[in-house]
């Protein structure tokens, strides 16, 4: 049984947006199904509050890749505020329908994004909590080195 895939679709799944990965992401994330063994990576750059640039990587079908390529053209861009909301319905909308079976593609890859947004949430609450117990020395090393070098002799 052959699944009706729209053209956009089929655009994407041949030539995906935004994939690859970035080296030292602010967020990272990866998502998977353990029913139909699709993955997908994700990695996100953010200045400012906003998403400057989005990647994935995909180990799954043709609808695992359009939706996952379709939300990181969408999202790029777009404050985290903003993108933490992103509905994958829109996805669905946008790429003109998904096969009934093909929808969860959709779901996993807004998971994804979500899961990746809440990885640079928490190393941004961790930076500003470390930031919080440093004290500044006024020596060669910074006040992080300083820090971690008076950590390793306790």
């Amino acid at each position: 049984m052959a699944l009706d895939y729209t053209k956009k679709t089929i655009k994407h799944f041949l030539k995906p947006k935004n994939i690859g990965s970035i080296d030292n992401p602010d967020g990272y994330a990866k998502i998977g199904n353990m029913v139909c063994g699709d993955q997908l990576d994700f990695f996100l750059k953010v200045e400012k509050g906003k998403i400057i640039d989005v990647k994935f990587l995909s180990f799954g079908c043709a609808s695992n890749i359009a939706t996952a390529s379709v939300l990181t053209e969408k999202v790029k861009g777009m404050t985290v505020a903003r993108a933490k909301k992103y509905d994958w319905q829109k996805i669905v909308e946008d790429l003109g329908g998904l096969p009934r079976q093909k929808i969860h593609c959709s779901v996993m890859a807004v998971q994804g994004l979500k899961k990746a947004i809440d990885d640079y949430e928490k190393h941004l609450l961790q930076t500003a909590r470390e930031k919080k117990t440093l004290k500044p020395v006024k020596d060669k090393k910074t006040s992080v080195e300083k820090n971690l070098n008076s950590r390793k002799r306790k």
